[in-house]
């Protein structure tokens, strides 16, 4: 993952570090909701889990091209690549959904809603584009303390999200105070099962940038070299000073709202059409093809992260759930620490 000012720079050019890193933070992600769908499936998850399958060639770009240590990122339910990516260890997302008491959010919420709000990363809420005001608060806040310098703000939302007063608010505010917000927006195709015909009268969704005064970038969410050029460009634009910037990748979610949904209401000829592909597969080939990484690479990567996956849930398993009785009911993040 990129540490350094320079590391970003180079990965708008599409760096050979680069590159392979948001594919390892892509199939990393994948593997490790292969298996939460299924340790849920089995009864041994207690909550909602929701997959990012087909969004992680966002996610991890997003992410990868995220200075961990300065920028701040608010995940969505479908960011784990991104999180991945940002430098969340494996072992705090298996904790938090299975309730260990080492975690993060120490088994109190949702399993989804975890964070570290002291190293960047508000805790994720059920947000509807909440969370661009959140960020957008944060940025300001760094710069009345003088520590917005070389800072980028991002978060991630869906197709719906646009239609809510909270993502209208946020990036209108983001625009007028040129803060250093990046805002990708994943036109699933769906908010939850409504289809993007009747949420929206825009042609494209990309059009709202404009409206609101801000950079506006579209991209194939299936194309993994594509989404690492155009939202690591983004990323560099927002640091450079050039403002808020908007990306839309259209994209597909290969499966339900949730593994409580199945999905049916998406229409066969959109699953077998060009949004429907799996962007690790694409990836995969991409990377094979333009020399960034041998089949045989991938494969061990695969292995080891498989490895590192049962590890970490082996390990959640094992450690204890909250006891109310006994609980310190204190804020897992204070004014100790400065957002």
């Amino acid at each position: 993952m990129p540490e350094t000012e320079e590391a970003v720079r180079t990965a708008a050019g599409l760096d050979r570090d680069y590159v392979r890193d948001v594919f390892r933070a892509m199939l990393r992600a994948r593997l490790l909701e292969n298996k939460l769908s299924s340790l849920y499936k089995a009864g041994k998850i207690v909550g909602g889990v929701y997959l990012g399958k087909g969004q992680e060639a966002v996610s991890a770009s997003l992410g990868t091209s995220l200075i961990k240590g300065r920028d701040i990122f608010a995940a969505l339910i479908r960011d784990q690549a991104g999180r991945t990516a940002f430098g969340e260890p494996l072992i705090d997302c298996t904790r938090t959904y299975l309730g260990s008491v080492l975690g993060p959010m120490k088994g109190r919420d949702g399993n989804i809603h975890r964070g570290r709000p002291l190293d960047g990363m508000p805790a994720m809420i059920s947000h509807l584009g909440a969370a661009v005001s959140v960020v957008g608060g944060m940025l300001i806040a760094r710069r009345i303390r003088g520590e917005l310098a070389g800072v980028v703000g991002a978060t991630c939302v869906g197709d719906g999200a646009t239609s809510t007063g909270a993502f209208h608010e946020g990036l209108n505010m983001a625009a007028v105070e040129k803060l250093p917000m990046v805002v990708i927006v994943g036109n699933n195709q769906f908010a939850y099962s409504t289809p993007t015909d009747r949420q929206f009268a825009c042609e494209d969704l990309l059009d709202r940038a404009k409206g609101y005064g801000v950079g506006g970038h579209s991209v194939d969410g299936t194309d993994v070299l594509a989404c690492a050029k155009v939202i690591g460009d983004a990323v560099q634009l927002a640091r450079e000073g050039a403002g808020p910037q908007m990306v839309v990748a259209r994209l597909l979610r290969l499966s339900g709202h949730g593994e409580h949904d199945d999905g049916s209401y998406v229409p066969p000829v959109l699953k077998s059409g060009h949004l429907g592909r799996d962007c690790i597969e694409t990836g995969s080939n991409q990377l094979v093809e333009s020399g960034y990484a041998t089949a045989e690479e991938i494969e061990r990567w695969r292995s080891d992260f498989t490895d590192e996956v049962q590890a970490a849930v082996a390990q959640a398993q094992q450690e204890p759930l909250p006891d109310p009785w006994h609980e310190e009911w204190h804020a897992c993040a204070t004014q100790t620490g400065r957002l």
